[in-house]
């Protein structure tokens, strides 16, 4: 009879080393593997199945969450912002967390009731963060003193090959935030014609390249559907390498801007983002503060004239004059804050 108490056996891989996600059994229990992952870290890059969090002091310095505070995280992902923030409201205080991903959710949630904080310190509730007002009219109706939302990908589910986020390891052309609900990326190609397509890519990642690159995208995929990772790459590459000449434009470049606005269209994320910012007002009290953390231009764009519009009609007391980056230390030790754009906003006494 096997012992209930004994871990189960890793599973084999060949080679000295592990080279797929789900072999990587060190980095997946970071708890157990500390000096290992500790070296992937001193390397600039993320562990396996983890995520970083961008930025977190300047955030904190933002925010100022203080204890008795209540803070609410839109986006919790791996929870590396709202361990902080959990923190930093102690004693007395709350978080409520919400994500959409009901396959990274549960652990995040794991880990930070793992801090031993009260029960009723943390609330976490599965939704997208565009339902945030209703969400909070229950949970916080009141409003709450700090608000968060760390926009776009986490580094985990893009490590995963299954939920297709990434092109460096193939699998399904999914993309979806929620597996279980909504389309595919492979469906979209399928219900997209080719200046459909074209105007999702100048939209969701500024493709200077979109017209060309849809019509290798959709002819290809008349041939034969796409409907994995790596051969919507091929596609984009061979499409890209044979009409461009700039050798100092990388073609894996190219791919991240394709998939980034196939992964935009397919989660409504700019839709979504709409809904926040419109919400955001409602779900603070006031003197509240809210931070947003964005990827890209399209992103920061709608942040930014939110804001701006928020102070000239007296919403907001103060907002960010410019977008705030990661240092130059936080760019060479995580690579994936060099993008990262924060934005912040303090509510006025009174709304309009």
């Amino acid at each position: 009879m096997a012992d209930p108490e004994k871990p189960p056996r890793r599973p084999r891989y060949r080679g000295t080393n592990p080279r797929h996600f789900h072999e990587k059994y060190k980095e997946h229990q970071p708890e157990r593997y500390a000096d290992d992952v500790a070296k992937v870290l001193a390397g600039g890059k993320t562990p396996a199945g983890t995520h970083r969090p961008i930025m977190v002091e300047k955030i904190l310095e933002v925010l100022a969450p203080r204890p008795g505070e209540v803070a609410a995280d839109c986006t919790l992902g791996y929870g590396g912002h709202a361990r902080e923030l959990l923190i930093a409201v102690q004693p007395g205080g709350r978080l409520i967390g919400i994500d959409s991903d009901p396959i990274e959710l549960p652990k995040t949630e794991t880990r930070l009731r793992a801090l031993g904080f009260p029960e009723e310190s943390l609330t976490v509730r599965r939704m997208n963060h565009a339902g945030i007002a209703s969400a909070l009219a229950e949970l916080a109706p009141g409003g709450v003193d700090v608000l968060l939302a760390d926009l776009g990908l986490s580094s985990m589910q893009m490590d995963d090959p299954a939920r297709g986020f990434t092109f460096k390891v193939d699998g399904p052309l999914d993309m979806r935030m929620n597996p279980s609900r909504g389309g595919t990326a492979a469906e979209l190609l399928s219900n997209l014609d080719e200046f459909a397509l074209a105007q999702l890519l100048v939209e969701n990642s500024d493709e200077p390249h979109a017209s060309v690159l849809a019509a290798a995208i959709q002819r290809a995929h008349a041939r034969t559907p796409i409907t994995t990772t790596r051969s919507l790459a091929k596609v984009v590459t061979a499409a890209y390498t044979r009409f461009s000449r700039r050798t100092e434009v990388d073609p894996d470049d190219v791919v991240r801007r394709v998939f980034q606005a196939l992964r935009i269209a397919v989660n409504d994320e700019f839709g979504a983002l709409t809904s926040l910012l419109r919400s955001i007002p409602s779900c603070l009290k006031p003197g509240g503060r809210a931070a947003i953390l964005s990827f890209h231009s399209g992103e920061d764009r709608r942040v930014k004239l939110a804001f701006r519009d928020g102070l000239r009609d007296g919403t907001y007391a103060s907002v960010s004059e410019d977008a705030i980056r990661a240092s130059a230390e936080e760019r060479h030790a995580n690579p994936r804050s060099s993008s990262a754009k924060l934005r912040f906003a303090v509510r006025s006494g009174s709304l309009p």
